[in-house]
């Protein structure tokens, strides 16, 4: 017996997270978009990202440091789904990343 295929995507934690936060219109209280613009990874966490990231690169890690790299990973999009959420609402445009 075969089960029906669905035709969207199946919701990550992410995506549900997200509607949760806001609303079914992508649109969030304009507190709460505010508040969530200013939401950054602290230093420690970025540079503890990157080390991870870099030795997943050439198959360095552990599969407890995998799932710590997957666990940045979806709090990064987390963060960057809520950040476009709020610049929606506040009409706002995205800041120009800098290279370092």
């Amino acid at each position: 017996m075969h089960s029906a295929v669905a035709t969207e995507e199946r919701p990550t934690e992410v995506t549900i997270l997200a509607r949760v936060l806001g609303n079914e219109e992508g649109r969030l209280p304009a507190t709460a978009a505010r508040y969530y613009l200013t939401l950054e990874l602290s230093e420690h966490d970025r540079a503890r990202m990157h080390e991870l990231a870099v030795r997943n690169q050439v198959g360095a890690l552990s599969g407890v440091e995998q799932d710590e790299l997957f666990a940045y990973a979806k709090a990064a999009t987390l963060i960057s789904v809520l950040k476009s959420q709020a610049r929606r609402t506040l009409r706002v445009k995205p800041k120009k990343r800098t290279t370092s």
